[in-house]
């Protein structure tokens, strides 16, 4: 070997040593300031609120890495106490416990020369992190007041700029305890993954809008929830919810809010009618969900929302009384624009959800339900922004579905959003099925069963406001017959059940449209609210009448049959007086005299 590579090796090998003498000199010598300033970094980031402690730190300066185990950041409660009283206490407090926290390939020399900290990647494994909540009404105006400092302003003190190419979160635990006067609420997350990607801190990254909080992503995967209502009676869950704030989507899986209680012991803990609701699905999934709007105000503004594969199922029991309250301006529509937050959905699409209504009889103690399946379909401009609203007004529904499992029914619905007396239409057609399939809730509600009929075809144009609704209502149909049913209280004898059922179908109903005379009846809807009614419930009471007219049954025909039927009941009373006045003078005119 030349000299000259000696030479050159020899160097190369004093270069390594000498570097690797200066590494193991800092990692030694450096620790305790590496350790002073970061605890100062924590306490002025904070204004003091805050304490970092830990069971080691491992630094290895040559390559960058540095490695803390049991790490605890923890709230001084006694300056919580004082930022408290001098009113300047932010809502959230936070406790975080992390078992080892590492950080890889960070520029030393960076550091010293510009004051910028570069770091690869860091990871976290098994962090822990309790969130309470305390409101504090000073902070409704203090961000108005005193704008908050910036993540940059407090860091730019230590660095000018810190950058971070990802963190991993791994199997972190979350749990949120919200405070009260009279009580506190805690829910939890177990084996949360996170991932952040590519965090700029400096004095332009927080304008930059193609970052959320300095990041360019952070993606989330929550792997269950479960949580059950204070009041006892309800339950909320998912499988997974999955978020990314790059994509800015939120994607929730087989998603419950449901009873805890079977529906007897529902109602018998409530001891009153009040609706039961048990809901389901699959998936709900938001695009373009505002992610800022959605953490710093509460508020929901996306681009579209999907609703696949569920079901709604509510129900009543008339065994128990139901409350009577007023029910003007609870419309749905009403509602939405009273909530606080603001929402901003352009468009629901909803596809393959069923929605079922059940009730218990009171008077006959037999369930029935009507539904209506695969429910398809769009809702647009779901909003209670009163700005987009001055542009366009309503907020409209076009939905499809089957009902009872059988006929095409097709529905749209368009909502004032802006009216005082909550001003809406809707209008639709059915189409062909067979009638008998509303003996599914005629029959156990009423006690009445349809026996034949052919439904050709409905369609209606109906408008409401809080009081009244008013339309057109079209009923095509052939072969209507219907029979009466026996009470289960007051059991007749069948000859006089037929006999009824034979009066009703021949002289009260029409058992087509066209009628016998080839005349069509077409119900002019004008049906005034009963207050206590619920939207829902007006918006059958308005359709019933256009049912009621198109099979012929007029408000002045059922008046005139009315009055028929108490001439009759007097009849029957006389009869039955006659009769037995004429059973004791034949028994008396036959009877064995005394000896």
């Amino acid at each position: 070997m030349k000299p000259i590579w000696k030479w050159v090796i020899g160097i190369l090998v004093l270069i390594v040593v000498a570097f690797g003498g200066i590494s193991w000199y800092f990692s030694r010598n450096w620790k305790p300031i590496v350790e002073e300033k970061l605890k100062e970094l924590v306490q002025n980031s904070t204004d003091s609120l805050y304490s970092l402690t830990y069971e080691d730190l491992d630094m290895t300066i040559a390559l960058g890495n540095v490695t803390l185990k049991n790490a605890v950041l923890k709230a001084d409660t006694q300056v919580y106490a004082r930022m408290e009283a001098a009113e300047l206490a932010p809502d959230n407090l936070y406790n975080i416990e992390i078992k080892e926290l590492k950080v890889r390939r960070f520029g030393i020399l960076n550091v010293l020369r510009n004051r910028e900290l570069n770091i690869k990647s860091i990871d976290l494994t098994d962090p822990h992190i309790h969130l309470t909540n305390k409101y504090h009404a000073y902070n409704d105006t203090a961000a108005v007041e005193k704008p908050k400092k910036s993540l940059y302003e407090s860091v730019k003190q230590v660095f000018n700029l810190v950058n971070i190419g990802k963190i991993d979160i791994e199997n972190a635990a979350f749990k949120y305890t919200k405070l009260t006067d009279s009580r506190s609420t805690d829910f939890g997350l177990d084996s949360v993954q996170i991932r952040v990607e590519d965090i700029l801190i400096d004095e332009n990254a927080q304008a930059d809008t193609s970052r959320l909080y300095y990041t360019k992503l952070i993606e989330a995967i929550v792997p269950g929830f479960e949580y059950t209502f204070s009041n006892g009676f309800y339950m909320a869950k998912f499988d997974t919810l999955k978020i990314n704030t790059q994509e800015q989507t939120l994607l929730l899986t087989n998603v419950n809010y449901k009873p805890v209680l079977d529906k007897a012991t529902f109602y018998k803990k409530h001891g009153k009618n009040v609706t039961r609701a048990d809901l389901h699905f699959d998936t709900l999934y938001l695009e373009k969900l505002d992610f800022k709007q959605l953490i710093e105000k509460q508020h929901t503004v996306a681009h579209r929302a999907f609703v696949k594969n569920g079901y709604a199922k509510l129900y009543g029991d008339k065994r128990y009384p139901k409350q009577p309250v007023n029910q003007i301006g609870q419309a749905p529509h009403q509602k939405l624009m009273r909530v606080k937050k603001l929402i901003h959905v352009d468009t629901v699409l909803v596809k393959d959800v069923d929605v079922v209504y059940g009730e218990m009889s009171g008077k006959y103690h037999r369930e029935g339900e009507i539904s209506f399946d695969g429910v398809t379909g769009t809702l647009t401009n779901v909003t209670n922004d009163t700005l987009t609203l001055s542009k366009d007004k309503y907020m409209r529904a076009d939905l499809f579905a089957k009902i009872m499992g059988r006929g095409n029914l097709h529905v749209k619905f368009a909502f004032d959003m802006l009216s005082k007396t909550g001003e809406y239409n809707y209008q639709g057609t059915l189409g062909s099925m067979g009638a008998t399939a509303f003996n599914r809730i005629l029959d156990p509600l009423l006690n009445v069963g349809i026996r034949s009929g052919n439904i050709r075809g409905i369609r209606f144009d109906i408008s409401g406001t809080d009081y009244r609704s008013r339309g057109d209502f079209r009923f095509d149909y052939d072969n209507l017959k219907i029979d009466l049913k026996a009470d289960p209280g007051k059991p007749k004898k069948k000859s006089s059940l037929k006999i009824a059922s034979f009066l009703v179908n021949q002289l009260i109903i029409n058992d087509s449209n066209p009628d016998a005379n080839e005349k069509y009846h077409v119900g002019k809807v004008n049906h005034r609210r009963v207050p206590e009614h619920t939207f829902f419930k007006n918006l059958w009471e308005s359709l019933l009448d256009g049912i009621k007219q198109t099979a012929g049954i007029s408000k002045e025909r059922e008046e005139k049959w009315k009055e028929r039927a108490e001439v009759a009941k007097e009849t029957v009373e006389r009869t039955k007086e006659t009769t037995q006045q004429t059973k004791g003078f034949f028994r008396g005119l036959f009877k064995k005299k005394e000896k």
